[in-house]
């Protein structure tokens, strides 16, 4: 028997109830507060959320809008195609990770299992294309070139392929109308990744990207995206507890993207694309007397400017590119093609991201500079075939000597030694290698004509080019000084060496020869293709620096003007009045007289009825052949070419320049002139009519280029002084060096 007595344990087991009892109310106290909490105070919320789970949102894309050329043709549209489409959360729910089905699916299409395995992986830093960049929970497209034969065969086998759906999808085109592709203009589209979609989640209508979505990566698909996406479709469907739609919630439909009408014409932007590929092939004909070889001609870029508006009626860049090949994912084989450094990198758009030394077409700015310092238009300078400045001789083109000069006609035949003259003089006055509040009239002038920044044109990427002046030079010498250093301790002979010496003890100052160099364009400027066009716009115009422009409005998908983009004024050049009038007979007389006579009067150009100016440029490049440049005008239009590798000024470019001004005028080669065939004798300032489909009325000729061949069968467009040919130079530019002719 227990010892304790019986009151003890019965005082226990009381205890012991309490405390059960505390607990049993604690728990009941604590539930009855969460439902309180679950039913009262959140209770919508969770009625709201559970009703969400019975609904499922099906997106239906939006028809992107379509790039239109000055008269309505379609560059950029829409087409319809079998996609067929793979889904990577289902391929993740199967015990292989769907490498079966990617197999069956391989077989159907014609593809090795491989291709399709890389079109479904999902890109990261070590994944190389192709890839998926969109989200990993976004129908991830295989091909777009289906037949209907190999959907049919996918859609009545869904139980061997789960998770692939074919269906007719729009998707993009790059049309090529006229011939013209303009692939670095119009760019290209690829998918959203997850990034994008998170951050625009919280907006609505076309600020919002969903999965499904294509975002525009280059060009004109990139700065205009946000007009042309349009808005996704939502149909919201009422499903029960095992998925099956039992009704409807709403739907909100698609709505089709805007279109853009563009500033630049099929046919001439055709033209243009042709004849700098022309200029290019026949400089590889050409034997260049200081290498003992052909020209390479490895680059190039064309740009053709409306001067009274600053908007491009033609921007061209070699090597180029099929726009075509980024939709609906591009092939391991095609973008290592276009990505390869043999390829020359035709991704990149060397109008406005080529950059080079813009040889003698910047003696312009350097006689702007002159006159700005107090030297006189009426005077006469000297022009010897060389000069010695700081123990180096600084030659002219070929030694040529001209005695003493006026400046127009140092422009028109180009004479290095008169501009070496007058930047080696300035520098003198601005205190040399000590300089004491120097006015640096030439560094000051191209800044003033725009160099040195971006031109805000309506294309991503572009570069601003580089003015060499006091501050750049202290900004590259911090940043060099060491390597500089380094490599001159290393004693080597070779002429990197020689200039790291140079540099390593003074590289921060303004030295002599970066003076004399800079006044013909050479030494440490780069300039693009597109500033040069810019700047002999405006020498064209009467002096005014227009922003140049490729989109001109936004349309409705129904033709209805959405939106203007209006020219826009950026400022003035230094070169004003009698100055500006003295420039423009300079540049004629390049086309009667000068360096590039040869190729305009002395080829048939009609000068008395429609005057060109011109100025030609041969920019030596350390390392590499001399690129050529020559940038022109005429009353309305600007045209700037340049080639990397390409020979001289006039010898390269000329020819093509000329049959530019002979399409856009009506020219043949003999200088008859025939307004019937001219591209565009005047450019277009209106907007493009519109049927109530919201398709363009254009009407239809044809036209036969200048020349053994015929250029395009173009439609018109319906319908001072300015155009500017262009080419590129450099893409990842040396140091120029030595003399610059025209």
């Amino acid at each position: 028997m227990s010892n304790i007595p019986e009151t003890g344990r019965t005082q226990r087991v009381t205890i012991r109830l309490v405390v059960l009892q505390i607990l049993v109310l604690s728990l009941l106290a604590t539930l009855g507060g969460r439902l309180w909490y679950l039913q009262i105070r959140t209770g919508s919320q969770y009625a709201a959320q559970a009703q969400g789970n019975h609904i499922r949102e099906v997106v239906e894309p939006a028809v992107r809008g379509e790039i239109l050329d000055a008269s309505g043709r379609v560059l950029v549209g829409n087409e319809t195609k079998l996609v067929v489409s793979v889904s990577r959360t289902s391929l993740l729910q199967q015990k292989d990770h769907g490498k079966a089905v990617l197999t069956r699916l391989a077989g159907v299409l014609g593809l090795q299992p491989k291709e399709v395995q890389d079109k479904v992986r999902l890109c990261d830093a070590k994944t190389p294309k192709p890839c998926w960049n969109g989200s990993p929970y976004q129908p991830i497209p295989v091909t777009q070139q289906a037949t209907t034969q190999q959907a049919m065969q996918i859609m009545e086998r869904r139980e061997d392929f789960p998770g692939v759906t074919a269906q007719p999808t729009a998707v993009r085109r790059y049309t090529g109308v006229e011939g013209a592709s303009a692939a670095q203009v119009l760019g290209y589209l690829s998918p959203v990744t997850d990034e994008e979609v998170t951050s625009t989640a919280d907006k609505t209508g076309r600020e919002r990207r969903l999965p499904s979505d294509q975002i525009g990566r280059a060009g004109l698909e990139s700065v205009y995206d946000d007009d042309l996406r349009g808005t996704t479709g939502i149909d919201k469907l009422e499903v029960d507890n095992l998925g099956k739609v039992i009704g409807s919630a709403g739907t909100v439909p698609a709505q089709s993207g805007n279109n853009l009408v563009t500033s630049i014409d099929a046919r001439v932007q055709k033209v243009v694309e042709d004849q700098l590929a022309q200029a290019m092939t026949d400089a590889r004909k050409v034997y260049d007397k200081e290498t003992h070889k052909n020209y390479e001609a490895d680059s190039g870029a064309a740009v053709v400017m409306d001067v009274h508006t600053g908007r491009i009626i033609a921007m061209a860049s070699a090597p180029t590119f099929d726009p075509n090949l980024w939709v609906g994912g591009i092939s391991a084989k095609d973008y290592q093609a276009l990505t390869d450094k043999g390829s020359n990198y035709p991704l990149i758009n060397r109008a406005i991201q080529g950059l080079s030394a813009p040889g003698s077409t910047f003696k312009v700015i350097s006689t702007t500079a002159a006159v700005q310092a107090g030297y006189s238009l009426d005077g006469h300078y000297p022009c010897p075939p060389s000069m010695t400045i700081g123990g180096r001789e600084f030659k002219n083109f070929e030694g040529e000597s001209f005695g003493d000069i006026s400046l127009e006609k140092a422009l028109e035949i180009s004479c290095d030694t008169v501009f070496y003259y007058l930047s080696y003089d300035q520098w003198l006055k601005d205190g040399g290698i000590k300089p004491k509040n120097p006015a640096d009239w030439f560094t000051k002038t191209a800044h003033q004509y725009g160099l040195g920044a971006k031109t805000g044109v309506d294309l991503p990427s572009e570069v601003a080019g580089r003015v060499p002046d006091r501050q750049w030079k202290q900004a590259f010498f911090d940043a060099n000084k060491d390597a500089w250093c380094a490599q001159a301790a290393k004693g080597g002979h070779e002429y990197a060496d020689e200039i790291a010496r140079e540099n390593c003890q003074d590289g921060n100052v303004m030295r002599a020869g970066d003076a004399v160099n800079f006044a013909i364009g050479q030494g440490d400027t780069l300039v693009t293709p597109l500033q040069m066009a810019r700047i002999y716009s405006a020498l064209a115009n009467g002096g005014t620096l227009y922003r140049p422009t490729i989109g001109k409005a936004i349309m409705s998908p129904d033709g209805k003007l959405v939106r203007d983009i209006a020219p826009h004024e950026d400022g003035k050049i230094p070169a004003q009045g009698k100055l500006l009038d003295y420039i423009d007979q300079a540049t004629a007389g390049v086309v009667t007289s000068g360096t590039a006579a040869w190729k305009f009067v002395g080829a048939g150009w009609p000068q008395g009825k429609i005057e060109l100016h011109a100025k030609t440029g041969t920019a030596e490049v350390a390392g590499k052949q001399t690129t050529s440049w020559l940038t022109t005008y005429s009353g309305d239009y600007a045209v700037v070419m340049t080639i990397s590798q390409g020979g001289t000024g006039s010898g390269g470019s000329g020819d093509s320049v000329r049959r530019i001004y002979q399409a856009l005028y009506g020219v043949d080669d003999k200088g008859a002139i025939d307004n019937n065939k001219a591209l565009l004798p005047k450019p277009q300032a209106e907007l493009p009519k519109f049927n109530p489909d919201g398709t363009a009325i254009i009407k239809q000729a044809s036209y036969d280029a200048p020349g053994d061949r015929a250029f395009l069968d173009p439609a018109p467009a319906t319908g001072s002084r300015a155009p500017a040919v262009l080419a590129l130079a450099a893409l990842e530019p040396a140091r120029a060096t030595g003399r610059s002719r025209g």
